[in-house]
Protein backbone atom coordinates (compact mmCIF):
# COMPACT_ATOMS: atom_id res chain seq x y z
CA UNK A 1 0.00 0.00 0.00
CA UNK A 2 1.53 2.99 -1.20
CA UNK A 3 0.64 6.65 0.71
CA UNK A 4 1.00 9.45 -1.97
CA UNK A 5 0.56 12.26 0.36
CA UNK A 6 0.12 13.53 3.66
CA UNK A 7 0.17 16.49 5.75
CA UNK A 8 -0.95 18.14 9.43
CA UNK A 9 -4.39 18.86 9.24
CA UNK A 10 -4.33 22.42 10.35
CA UNK A 11 -4.56 23.69 6.87
CA UNK A 12 -7.67 24.70 5.53
CA UNK A 13 -8.95 23.62 1.86
CA UNK A 14 -9.38 26.13 -0.41
CA UNK A 15 -10.48 26.83 -4.30
CA UNK A 16 -8.37 27.50 -7.16
CA UNK A 17 -7.98 31.50 -7.04
CA UNK A 18 -9.13 34.15 -9.64
CA UNK A 19 -12.24 34.20 -11.02
CA UNK A 20 -15.07 32.16 -10.71
CA UNK A 21 -16.67 31.83 -14.40
CA UNK A 22 -18.64 28.39 -12.91
CA UNK A 23 -20.68 30.52 -10.69
CA UNK A 24 -24.12 30.57 -11.71
CA UNK A 25 -23.66 26.91 -13.09
CA UNK A 26 -22.25 25.58 -9.16
CA UNK A 27 -25.34 27.37 -7.88
CA UNK A 28 -28.04 25.85 -10.77
CA UNK A 29 -26.51 22.96 -9.33
CA UNK A 30 -27.33 23.02 -6.07
CA UNK A 31 -31.09 24.27 -6.49
CA UNK A 32 -32.00 21.99 -9.54
CA UNK A 33 -30.07 18.81 -9.10
CA UNK A 34 -29.61 18.93 -5.44
CA UNK A 35 -32.36 20.38 -3.58
CA UNK A 36 -34.95 19.22 -6.11
CA UNK A 37 -33.84 16.14 -5.30
CA UNK A 38 -34.25 16.12 -1.50
CA UNK A 39 -30.27 17.09 -0.34
CA UNK A 40 -31.07 19.06 2.37
CA UNK A 41 -28.38 18.93 4.47
CA UNK A 42 -27.02 22.21 4.79
CA UNK A 43 -23.35 21.47 5.26
CA UNK A 44 -23.44 18.75 2.11
CA UNK A 45 -24.84 21.77 0.16
CA UNK A 46 -22.28 24.10 1.29
CA UNK A 47 -19.31 22.31 0.60
CA UNK A 48 -20.67 21.54 -2.53
CA UNK A 49 -21.31 24.96 -3.57
CA UNK A 50 -17.84 25.66 -2.68
CA UNK A 51 -16.00 23.08 -4.40
CA UNK A 52 -14.56 24.49 -7.88
CA UNK A 53 -16.09 20.63 -9.77
CA UNK A 54 -14.34 22.34 -12.65
CA UNK A 55 -11.05 22.18 -11.02
CA UNK A 56 -11.42 18.02 -10.97
CA UNK A 57 -12.41 17.30 -14.41
CA UNK A 58 -10.02 16.76 -17.36
CA UNK A 59 -9.78 20.17 -20.00
CA UNK A 60 -11.55 18.68 -22.56
CA UNK A 61 -14.68 18.30 -20.18
CA UNK A 62 -14.44 21.93 -18.04
CA UNK A 63 -17.53 23.06 -19.46
CA UNK A 64 -19.24 20.59 -18.42
CA UNK A 65 -18.22 20.02 -14.95
CA UNK A 66 -21.64 20.86 -13.92
CA UNK A 67 -24.03 18.51 -16.14
CA UNK A 68 -26.09 15.90 -14.36
CA UNK A 69 -24.47 13.35 -15.28
CA UNK A 70 -21.03 11.23 -14.53
CA UNK A 71 -18.62 12.42 -16.51
CA UNK A 72 -14.83 10.29 -17.91
CA UNK A 73 -11.87 10.87 -16.03
CA UNK A 74 -9.41 8.24 -17.49
CA UNK A 75 -8.84 4.95 -17.53
CA UNK A 76 -12.13 4.00 -17.53
CA UNK A 77 -13.51 5.85 -14.41
CA UNK A 78 -15.38 8.98 -13.81
CA UNK A 79 -16.35 11.68 -11.68
CA UNK A 80 -19.56 10.98 -10.51
CA UNK A 81 -23.03 12.78 -10.92
CA UNK A 82 -23.33 15.95 -8.67
CA UNK A 83 -26.54 14.43 -7.09
CA UNK A 84 -25.25 10.86 -6.20
CA UNK A 85 -22.01 12.34 -4.33
CA UNK A 86 -24.44 14.95 -2.78
CA UNK A 87 -26.97 11.75 -1.82
CA UNK A 88 -24.18 9.62 -0.49
CA UNK A 89 -22.34 11.98 1.35
CA UNK A 90 -25.79 13.06 3.16
CA UNK A 91 -26.49 9.84 4.16
CA UNK A 92 -23.07 9.29 6.13
CA UNK A 93 -24.42 11.87 8.64
CA UNK A 94 -21.13 13.49 9.08
CA UNK A 95 -20.66 15.86 12.17
CA UNK A 96 -17.24 17.27 11.46
CA UNK A 97 -15.66 14.97 14.07
CA UNK A 98 -15.20 11.93 12.04
CA UNK A 99 -12.46 9.78 10.58
CA UNK A 100 -13.70 8.96 6.69
CA UNK A 101 -12.57 6.08 4.04
CA UNK A 102 -13.05 6.97 1.15
CA UNK A 103 -12.82 3.72 -1.73
CA UNK A 104 -12.40 4.69 -4.87
CA UNK A 105 -10.32 8.11 -5.12
CA UNK A 106 -10.82 8.89 -8.97
CA UNK A 107 -10.14 12.28 -9.56
CA UNK A 108 -10.46 13.43 -5.82
CA UNK A 109 -13.45 15.40 -5.87
CA UNK A 110 -15.58 12.78 -3.60
CA UNK A 111 -12.71 13.02 -1.02
CA UNK A 112 -12.79 16.84 -1.44
CA UNK A 113 -16.40 16.91 -0.25
CA UNK A 114 -15.56 14.65 2.23
CA UNK A 115 -13.03 16.47 3.61
CA UNK A 116 -15.05 19.56 4.02
CA UNK A 117 -17.35 17.67 6.48
CA UNK A 118 -15.12 15.79 8.88
CA UNK A 119 -11.65 15.24 10.55
CA UNK A 120 -9.89 12.99 8.46
CA UNK A 121 -10.29 11.21 5.30
CA UNK A 122 -7.88 8.27 3.88
CA UNK A 123 -8.60 8.00 0.42
CA UNK A 124 -7.77 4.68 -1.82
CA UNK A 125 -7.19 4.56 -5.11
CA UNK A 126 -6.11 1.24 -7.22
CA UNK A 127 -5.22 3.12 -10.48
CA UNK A 128 -1.76 4.42 -9.39
CA UNK A 129 -1.71 7.08 -11.88
CA UNK A 130 -5.46 8.26 -11.14
CA UNK A 131 -4.11 8.09 -7.50
CA UNK A 132 -1.00 10.04 -7.94
CA UNK A 133 -3.01 12.69 -9.99
CA UNK A 134 -5.49 12.95 -7.16
CA UNK A 135 -3.52 13.64 -4.77
CA UNK A 136 -1.03 16.34 -6.80
CA UNK A 137 -4.23 17.77 -7.16
CA UNK A 138 -6.05 18.04 -3.81
CA UNK A 139 -2.72 19.06 -2.34
CA UNK A 140 -2.56 22.02 -5.08
CA UNK A 141 -5.98 23.05 -3.83
CA UNK A 142 -4.47 22.42 -0.26
CA UNK A 143 -7.10 19.60 0.78
CA UNK A 144 -4.38 18.94 4.02
CA UNK A 145 -6.66 16.30 5.75
CA UNK A 146 -6.71 14.16 2.54
CA UNK A 147 -4.35 11.26 2.71
CA UNK A 148 -4.08 9.19 -0.82
CA UNK A 149 -3.66 5.70 -0.94
CA UNK A 150 -2.51 3.13 -3.88
CA UNK A 151 -4.02 0.09 -3.07
CA UNK A 152 -7.04 -2.34 -3.41
CA UNK A 153 -9.54 -0.89 -2.06
CA UNK A 154 -11.70 -3.42 -1.19
CA UNK A 155 -9.07 -4.63 1.49
CA UNK A 156 -9.56 -1.29 3.52
CA UNK A 157 -7.03 0.38 5.20
CA UNK A 158 -6.83 -1.98 8.67
CA UNK A 159 -3.79 -0.33 9.79
CA UNK A 160 -5.94 2.63 10.31
CA UNK A 161 -9.07 1.55 11.22
CA UNK A 162 -11.50 1.63 12.84
CA UNK A 163 -13.15 4.51 10.54
CA UNK A 164 -16.54 6.54 11.83
CA UNK A 165 -17.78 6.28 7.98
CA UNK A 166 -16.67 4.76 4.88
CA UNK A 167 -17.85 5.45 1.55
CA UNK A 168 -17.47 2.85 -1.71
CA UNK A 169 -17.48 4.68 -4.98
CA UNK A 170 -17.82 1.57 -7.17
CA UNK A 171 -20.46 -0.84 -7.00
CA UNK A 172 -19.45 -4.46 -5.94
CA UNK A 173 -21.05 -8.13 -6.49
CA UNK A 174 -21.36 -7.59 -2.64
CA UNK A 175 -20.11 -6.05 0.58
CA UNK A 176 -16.73 -6.26 1.02
CA UNK A 177 -16.20 -7.86 4.74
CA UNK A 178 -12.58 -5.97 5.60
CA UNK A 179 -14.90 -2.64 5.12
CA UNK A 180 -17.49 -3.69 7.44
CA UNK A 181 -15.15 -5.21 9.95
CA UNK A 182 -13.30 -1.81 9.77
CA UNK A 183 -16.53 0.08 11.08
CA UNK A 184 -16.00 1.57 14.29
CA UNK A 185 -18.85 1.42 16.78
CA UNK A 186 -21.89 3.16 15.01
CA UNK A 187 -19.88 3.19 12.18
CA UNK A 188 -21.62 4.10 8.81
CA UNK A 189 -20.75 2.49 5.22
CA UNK A 190 -22.37 3.05 1.75
CA UNK A 191 -21.73 1.66 -1.20
CA UNK A 192 -23.31 0.73 -4.37
CA UNK A 193 -24.36 -3.27 -5.25
CA UNK A 194 -24.73 -5.35 -8.02
CA UNK A 195 -23.50 -6.13 -11.30
CA UNK A 196 -22.88 -4.03 -14.39
CA UNK A 197 -26.60 -2.97 -15.29
CA UNK A 198 -28.62 -3.67 -11.94
CA UNK A 199 -27.27 -1.97 -8.40
CA UNK A 200 -28.71 -0.97 -5.02
CA UNK A 201 -27.22 1.80 -2.98
CA UNK A 202 -27.03 0.28 0.72
CA UNK A 203 -26.70 1.84 4.32
CA UNK A 204 -25.06 0.22 6.66
CA UNK A 205 -24.55 1.06 10.30
CA UNK A 206 -22.63 -1.06 12.94
CA UNK A 207 -24.06 -1.97 16.08
CA UNK A 208 -21.80 -4.35 18.19
CA UNK A 209 -21.64 -7.34 15.80
CA UNK A 210 -24.50 -6.53 13.91
CA UNK A 211 -25.05 -4.17 10.57
CA UNK A 212 -28.24 -3.27 10.44
CA UNK A 213 -28.84 -2.65 6.51
CA UNK A 214 -31.33 -0.39 4.38
CA UNK A 215 -31.77 -0.01 0.47
CA UNK A 216 -31.81 3.38 -0.56
CA UNK A 217 -31.95 4.05 -4.00
CA UNK A 218 -31.49 2.33 -7.68
CA UNK A 219 -27.46 3.54 -9.12
CA UNK A 220 -25.05 2.97 -11.24
CA UNK A 221 -21.33 2.80 -10.97
CA UNK A 222 -18.55 1.74 -12.33
CA UNK A 223 -16.93 -1.66 -11.27
CA UNK A 224 -15.15 -1.81 -7.99
CA UNK A 225 -12.04 -4.25 -8.57
CA UNK A 226 -10.53 -5.95 -5.92
CA UNK A 227 -9.92 -9.11 -3.98
CA UNK A 228 -13.41 -9.12 -2.64
CA UNK A 229 -14.92 -6.82 -5.46
CA UNK A 230 -14.86 -8.04 -9.38
CA UNK A 231 -11.65 -9.68 -10.10
CA UNK A 232 -12.08 -7.96 -13.13
CA UNK A 233 -14.97 -5.53 -14.73
CA UNK A 234 -17.94 -7.70 -15.59
CA UNK A 235 -19.62 -7.32 -19.02
CA UNK A 236 -21.49 -4.93 -19.88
Amino acid sequence: MKLFRGHSVSESPQSSLGADEFGVQRAEMIDNQLRRRGVTDSRVLLAMATLQREDFVPAEFRQRAYEDAPLPIGEGQTISQPYIVAAMTAALNLTGGERVLEVGTGCGYQAAVLSHLSRIVFSIESRSELAATAAARLERLGYANVHVHCGDGTLGLPELAPFDAILVAAAAPAVPEPLRSQLAEGGRLILPVGDAENQELLYIERHGNSFETQTLEACRFVPLVGYYGWKEPPAR
